[in-house]
């Protein structure tokens, strides 16, 4: 019976020891440069377009801003919020209005 035991430890301390080897390499960082595309689309007017290019466009291209759905403005909010809360985004929170104005405006019901 004790012989079931001892090929599956056996394996089992193989794989441990690999790990434990693998973990005492250091992994080598090195940067790397890279090209992105130029974007010719601007943010249309609106309310407070300066307040969204401050904020949002060092994130979010203004492409990805203007293929969003239509969304009314508590869903807007919703999504501002999230962009601070869950992702961090460094929103001064003065500035959530505006930036839930400009985009009700822009990408809300019409």
């Amino acid at each position: 019976m004790t012989h079931k035991f001892v090929a599956p430890a056996l394996v089992a301390a193989v794989a441990l020891a690999a790990l434990v080897a693998q973990a005492a390499v250091p992994t080598a960082l090195k940067s790397v440069d890279v090209t992105l595309p130029e974007s010719t689309v601007a943010l249309p007017d609106g309310p407070n377009v300066a307040v969204v290019r401050d904020n949002c466009v060092g994130c979010h291209s203004p492409e990805m801003i203007l293929y969003q759905p239509t969304l009314p403005k508590p869903a807007w909010e919703a999504e501002v919020n999230k962009m601070r809360n869950v992702y961090k985004a460094p929103l001064d929170p003065k500035d959530i209005p505006a930036i839930v104005e400009y985009l009700t405006a822009v990408k809300g019901p019409k």
